[in-house]
């Protein structure tokens, strides 16, 4: 040791130690406070940078997921009316049939199937999600598909088309008015000559059912990608915040462990410190 009293370089040492130990001290206290590993970018700016892009992708892919489920359950109004529609037209069949009985009250048959004509009409006109028209296409319509973003990215959609099946036979018009003469001018041509006798005429259904059961063709496909799109969703937001877990969380074991011995380490430094302050005063012996 030296005799130096106006600079004590142990002292200084011993205090750059205990600085260091201080420092480390509260990095552990902080990360066991936050559980957190990475509290500012200085403490892993690539670690950081990777997390938050990967934190931004699963908020993305979350928002994706929610529209996979607006999708489905969109789908899902479609499906129930279509399959309502489809019930309807069995009974204005059965209605026909029914009339070939010749005492059967033919007046009361024809105005039950225009009640249920008139009622496929209200379905088409007035099936909706959210305000927006599901079955319904024409002049006032600018597109007859549905987009959904369904991933992280912008471009990562699906397009869902089932209205074109129903617009293509033109069964619907853009006001919803009318389903062909088979569900508007001849219903109510029946009503007019029920009395009179006369036989009801089978009313031709074929071009609306074949259209009706193609877009359930394609609901029904539509809802399976969903199902693929949610079931990927579900599988990467897992992994993505695992990795954000590895990036971000601290270990609370590990970070206790670096705390206390970065805490014993402190008292050490600081014993030390106190005891290499005082050291230069073995120089007064030598001025007694």
């Amino acid at each position: 040791m030296g005799f130096q009293i106006n600079t004590n370089i142990g002292a200084l040492k011993a205090y750059n130690a205990l600085s260091s130990l201080n420092s480390r001290t509260q990095k552990a206290q902080l990360r066991l406070a936050t559980q957190k590993r990475i509290n500012s970018v200085a403490d892993d700016t690539s670690g950081f940078n990777v997390g938050k892009s990967l934190d931004q992708k699963v908020k993305l892919m979350q928002a994706a997921q929610g529209n996979v489920g607006s999708a489905k359950d969109m789908l899902a109004t479609a499906e129930s009316q279509l399959i309502s529609i489809k019930d309807m037209i069995t009974q204005i069949k059965a209605k026909q049939a029914d009339a070939s009985n010749p005492a059967a009250d033919k007046g009361a048959i024809a105005k039950d199937i225009q009640a249920i004509g008139n009622e496929i009409i209200n379905g088409f006109a007035t099936t909706k999600f959210n305000d927006t028209q599901l079955l319904m296409t024409g002049a006032s319509e600018t597109s007859t598909a549905f987009s959904f973003q369904t991933g992280a990215g912008s471009t990562d959609t699906l397009s869902v088309d089932f209205r074109s099946e129903l617009a293509g036979t033109d069964q619907v018009n853009s006001t919803g008015a009318t389903l062909k003469t088979a569900i508007s001018t001849e219903l109510e041509a029946l009503v007019a000559v029920s009395g009179t006798g006369t036989t009801i005429a089978d009313l031709d259904f074929g071009d609306l059912e074949t259209a009706v059961d193609n877009a359930l063709g394609k609901i029904g496909n539509s809802v399976q990608r969903l199902d693929a799109k949610d079931d990927f969703l579900t599988s990467a937001i897992a992994n993505s915040q695992a990795s954000v877990s590895r990036l971000f969380d601290a270990d609370m074991a590990l970070e206790q462990l670096n705390a206390t011995k970065a805490s014993i380490g402190g008292q050490a430094a600081t014993s030390m410190l106190a005891q290499l302050n005082f050291a230069p005063q073995a120089v007064l012996q030598l001025l007694g």
